[in-house]
């Protein structure tokens, strides 16, 4: 289990208090809001910042925030969903590997400049890393994502007993799932880069877990706790 500094340190030298960091970055990522929606209802409660301030603190705090949120997350299911959908990063289509479980929850997700076999590959062990491996994968009729599955199998990285299906019907259920993200991506008027863009739809994806119950909210304050004090629980170290 990696260690983590007080969470007081992370913002040591900031012009503003923790918890508005916080509640910026949060709301952004949960509702559809502009950089500039925010600074106008941060004005409202008597709080003066620059849109570049929020987009700085989402860039820089969302890692670190995925990092503990991460401790208190619930395993998913085995048997996935997976497709890719399209989203524009500086004028350029890129793509947004992802996948859910039959439960709709979430399980991880891959920003690719290609849509090929490596990319499915990447994506697949990335999904892999740190959970069980799933007992049946569905997907779409595009062959490139089954032959990133065959692949892994001839290398051991996925079980031979795996089932492979294809099934639009199954696969519904991550068509709908790509909805909560690109509607969340659209008010934010384009991201800027690769890398950044990555940054915000990690934090979009944590942001959908957290509404899905994907953590064990127990542990972070039981029913009874407010979204304030669910954050702070899992953002202390």
């Amino acid at each position: 289990m990696p260690s983590f500094v007080p969470v007081e340190e992370l913002f040591a030298r900031r012009h503003f208090d923790g918890e508005i960091v916080v509640l910026c970055v949060r709301w952004y990522l949960s509702f559809k809001l502009s950089y500039r929606d925010l600074v106008s209802m941060m004005s409202e409660r008597g709080i003066n910042l620059a849109h570049t301030t929020i987009l700085r603190w989402v860039q820089h705090y969302m890692p670190e925030f995925e990092k503990r949120w991460k401790r208190y997350a619930r395993p998913v299911g085995d048997s996935w969903r997976m497709d890719e959908t399209y989203v524009k990063v500086r004028g350029e289509w890129m793509y947004l590997y992802r996948a859910v479980d039959k439960a709709g929850e979430t399980v991880d997700f891959f920003l690719s400049r290609h849509r090929d076999v490596n990319a499915a590959k990447a994506f697949l062990r990335r999904a892999m890393k740190g959970r069980r491996v799933p007992d049946k994968v569905t997907l779409d009729a595009y062959a490139a994502s089954h032959r990133a599955v065959a692949d892994l199998k001839a290398t051991g990285e996925l079980p031979e007993r795996l089932l492979v299906r294809s099934s639009k019907y199954l696969n519904n259920l991550i068509e709908q799932d790509h909805r909560r993200v690109k509607h969340r991506l659209r008010p934010m008027l384009g991201l800027k880069s690769f890398e950044s863009a990555t940054i915000v739809i990690s934090g979009i994806e944590l942001a959908e877990k957290i509404k899905k119950g994907q953590f064990k909210f127990g542990k972070l304050g039981g029913a009874g706790a407010t979204m304030p004090e669910i954050w702070s629980a899992a953002l202390a170290a």
